[in-house]
């Protein structure tokens, strides 16, 4: 075989290599195949409008049903245990979805228990000085969580039979698997403001309505009771058991999802207890209402900051109190909560910035329209997105230890609570390893992403707002922040 022959034939084979290498298709990550699923909005739940005047729940409790689950967060393969109460006894049907995009439709059906026996389970008793107690209700249900359910937040559906009154419970599933983003459900905020079964949150001690100094301490070891605070919305009967998660975070995961964006599903007490945890993602999200935090969570967002982590911080009055976990009576890890005697973090610009805030309203007004982050936006300085600052913010000061770049800044409107003293402000830092760290510094930024089957306007205190319309500004920029994140090598 002479030596042009063979020229010939190895730039053919070699040829064929590269063609057949270039046209492989990327392979798609288990949100895009997960989303493929069917999709159904059966998880909705309907809960009759009902008021209550004090001192009992402003929004009545419904103990026609009622549950909460052992743990907050599950790995496959784990056991989680469901308890529930009906008053009266009645039997009782158990969905379990995913909520994700799926379609438009927000969830995924992955099991079903058609009939189970519920019965009337005891009111625990409230330490008069503490208010903390505990449910120590008969188990209902166990479920081995299985292999290929994918990590997410994962709704519960009771629906009592044959009258068909109805709640949530809510739980995520966690995996160790590196993926590009980490969402972080806030649920030290939603058991911070869960008031089950009438006037018993962290703002409540001595089950007194709005009295929160230092000694309250409240249990995950009992069901959410429909959120009352309504300065993101008023009635809100998705809320029935399902936390805050509907209500803030919910519309973010559903456009992530929608995206294919390669996200998995943590909570604050796996921040908390798992700091390897953190160290498998390039950015950690953290997502609307994002309030209470301990200094464990702190230490491990910062350490995996200081190692390239981005961190996008999507959520408003973030890191404003120090909260402290421990034990349940019976020995089971982080089940009770209080606040620690400092009761506020002195520090959290450092990590996030900005500095946290409360209650104040505004618009998101461009000063720095050539950054990155406005990118295909179209935004000059100066322009402003309406009515994107609230329910609460961050704000001014930042940090003095980073370089801190401005994108954002206006004067909130405080509407009488006298928090909204400092201006809003949107920030942009680097850390060692190319990765960042931003700060939309406002709750509502989730609600501008997108409109879920879960969507319902949010209140500016009596005044509803629309926000039914996703703003394509806000899209873009969430966008930029997440590309960049994926792009950033450590």
């Amino acid at each position: 075989m002479n030596s042009n022959f063979m020229r010939i034939t190895l730039f053919v084979l070699l040829g064929c290599f590269v063609v057949v290498t270039c046209s492989q298709p990327k392979p798609e990550n288990v949100i895009v195949a997960e989303n493929k699923l069917p999709g159904t909005t059966d998880w909705l739940i309907s809960v009759k409008f009902d008021t209550c005047s004090l001192p009992d729940h402003r929004f009545c409790r419904r103990p026609q049903v009622e549950g909460y689950c052992s743990k907050t967060s599950v790995a496959t393969g784990d056991t989680i245990d469901f308890f529930v109460s009906t008053n009266p006894a009645s039997k009782f049907s158990l969905n379990i979805y995913r909520m994700g995009y799926y379609q438009g439709k927000g969830g995924s059906l992955k099991k079903s228990i058609p009939e189970l026996q519920g019965m009337q389970q005891a009111e625990p008793q409230p330490d008069p000085k503490t208010n903390f107690f505990e449910s120590k209700w008969n188990k209902s249900y166990s479920l081995v969580v299985p292999e290929d359910w994918v990590s997410g937040v994962y709704v519960c559906k009771l629906t009592t039979i044959p009258e068909k009154f109805q709640s949530y419970m809510v739980f995520t599933v966690r995996d160790n698997r590196k993926a590009d983003f980490l969402f972080q459900s806030a649920d030290l905020t939603w058991q911070s403001y869960n008031r089950w079964p009438q006037w018993h949150s962290m703002y409540d001690e001595g089950h007194k309505p709005w009295v929160n100094t230092n000694g309250a301490k409240v249990s995950f070891d009992r069901p959410y009771g429909i959120y009352i605070n309504e300065l993101p919305s008023g009635f809100n009967p998705l809320s029935n058991g399902s936390g805050e998660f509907l209500l803030w975070e919910f519309p973010l995961s559903f456009w992530m999802e929608r995206e294919g964006y390669d996200v998995t599903y943590i909570t604050n007490v796996d921040v908390h207890a798992i700091s390897s945890t953190l160290l498998r993602a390039k950015a950690f999200l953290s997502v609307g209402h994002d309030e209470y935090w301990t200094y464990d969570m702190y230490n491990h967002v910062a350490d995996a900051r200081d190692k390239g982590l981005s961190l996008i911080f999507l959520s408003g009055n973030t890191m404003d109190g120090i909260q402290y976990l421990e034990a349940s009576t019976d020995g089971r890890p982080n089940r009770t909560m209080g606040r620690m005697p400092e009761r506020e973090y002195k520090n959290e610009q450092d990590l996030m910035g900005s500095t946290s805030w409360g209650v104040g309203y505004g618009s998101f007004v461009c000063t720095a329209p050539d950054h990155w982050v406005y990118q295909n936006t179209g935004m000059k300085k100066g322009d402003s997105i309406p009515e994107l600052i609230g329910w609460e913010y961050n704000g001014r000061p930042v940090s003095d230890k980073h370089k801190v770049e401005i994108v954002a800044e206006t004067h909130p409107d405080p509407l009488g609570f006298g928090q909204g003293d400092e201006n809003h402000v949107a920030t942009v830092y680097y850390g060692p390893k190319g990765n960042f760290v931003f700060n939309a510094g406002t709750c509502w930024w989730p609600l501008f992403v997108a409109k879920t089957p879960a969507y319902q306007h949010p209140h500016k205190l009596r005044q509803e707002l629309d926000f039914s319309k996703p703003d394509e500004r806000v899209q873009q920029i969430t966008r930029n922040l997440l590309n960049r994140a994926i792009k950033q090598t450590n």
